[in-house]
């Protein structure tokens, strides 16, 4: 017999021989790229609003878990991310989130584009754990559905080979969607710039040709409501694009905050009604309204500005106000007029995440803060390092911080930590 807790009810199971994993279902689950709506948002709440002078308690670490910069997402007991070993074999992995022991290892592919330059090569996106199954795609455009219990493939493909993709410098990164039936991910060709896949079977709903936009970046696709339109906003080399959810007809496309040069696109957009953020850290950040629809729409610039939130770790909004890093501060800024209420040096460059009234920290440097999110003023509320970090050589601490069910997970290449932040 073995007992899982499933909405707080106690169900007795019989294993009949057979092994079995059911997820437990969590309000507080951080189960893909950026959280719940991959905005960076939490809804948890009861965490602590101060850390003690040497950081929230340490509950383990583990030194194993492979390279690589992707983020960990959480699911119940369960906690998936990848990594790579060597250039040859990339990985999608399962740990238990109440020691940090593996479950399992499934192999993915090899590493994409191994000769970088800068050379950084290595896993990079981030799970999306929907139901019994994990959803993951490698570096060199390995997509693939697995068990969430075994690690067991269930379809694959490439979408460089099946789909003719094309991505930038530094190999794949984004983290795929699942919407409904559907998985959709951004090959970046010329003819499949984006695809819909039937979640189950890996069989192609639509392909979205916008070569006008470019190749695949590293951005990952968010989710809105337009003009009376549901559409997919991705962020691809030449601009920012909204496409409707289901034909994949390309809607709309703003390129000023695009890197044209190197096609530096990272940031993931961030969305209010009818507003679009984006930025890349060479060009700057920018606000567009999307006017129209459902059949005709349009952008209208409502700012842009070198000196906003730009380093590859992310914004998040909260109420007016929008966080985020450039290169060597912190900064609140009025997301509907673009001002800057205040900038603090922090941890510098840094990704981050926000939860009960809180602003989680990871800097490039290793450093982690916890940081109240408010237009007032820069108030800290905690700041510590975390113990025997691996070397990074060239790289730098690019993993997000990820809040879930009291924990803080802190991911660093091949180490991974994990911290009681409850009350």
């Amino acid at each position: 017999m073995k007992t899982i807790y499933r909405h707080k009810t106690l169900v007795l199971i019989s294993l009949l021989g057979a092994p079995f994993f059911a997820p437990l279902v969590h309000a507080n689950d951080w189960a893909q790229w950026r959280g719940p709506n991959r905005d960076g948002i939490s809804q948890e709440t009861g965490l602590l609003q101060e850390w003690p002078a040497a950081g929230p308690k340490l509950l383990w670490q583990s030194s194993d878990i492979g390279y690589g910069f992707s983020t960990p997402a959480v699911s119940g007991p369960r906690l998936y991310l990848m990594s790579n070993e060597g250039n040859d074999s990339e990985f999608a992995r399962a740990y238990n989130v109440a020691d940090g022991k593996i479950v399992w290892s499934t192999r993915i592919g090899k590493v994409g584009n191994p000769q970088q330059n800068p050379n950084y090569p290595g896993a990079r996106s981030t799970p999306t754990i929907d139901g019994d199954f994990v959803y993951v795609l490698g570096s060199d455009g390995d997509l693939a559905c697995l068990e969430n219990a075994t690690g067991k493939v269930i379809w694959q493909k490439n979408v460089r080979t099946d789909f003719g993709g094309k991505v930038g410098v530094w190999a794949y990164s984004e983290s795929p969607l699942v919407d409904g039936d559907a998985l959709i991910v951004t090959p970046g060709g010329a003819e499949s710039t984006m695809i819909a896949l039937n979640k189950k079977t890996g069989e192609t709903i639509w392909k979205s040709a916008m070569p006008e936009a470019g190749e695949a970046n590293y951005s990952s696709i968010v989710i809105a409501q337009m003009g009376g339109v549901k559409q997919y906003i991705q962020f691809l080399q030449k601009g920012v694009v909204g496409v409707e959810a289901k034909t994949g007809k390309r809607l709309w496309l703003y390129d000023r905050t695009a890197d044209k040069r190197i096609g530096g696109s990272i940031q993931t957009p961030v969305v209010s009604g009818d507003m679009v953020y984006s930025a890349t850290g060479l060009t700057g950040g920018g606000l567009a309204q999307i006017k129209g629809g459902p059949e005709t729409f349009s952008t209208e610039e409502k700012y842009f500005a070198r000196k906003m939130p730009v380093a590859m770790g992310g914004a998040v909004l909260v109420g007016d106000y929008l966080y985020g890093t450039t290169n060597s501060a912190l900064l609140c800024v009025n997301f509907k007029n673009g001002e800057i209420k205040w900038e603090n040096p922090a941890v510098g460059a840094a990704s981050l995440c926000y939860a009960d009234n809180r602003l989680y920290l990871h800097g490039e440097n290793g450093e982690v803060a916890l940081v109240a999110a408010t237009p007032e003023s820069y108030q800290e509320k905690g700041r510590f390092a975390s113990p025997n970090p691996p070397e990074r050589g060239r790289s730098k601490a690019w993993a997000y911080p990820v809040v879930a069910n009291g924990r803080l997970f802190i991911r660093e290449l091949g180490t991974l930590w994990c911290y009681d932040v409850k009350k």
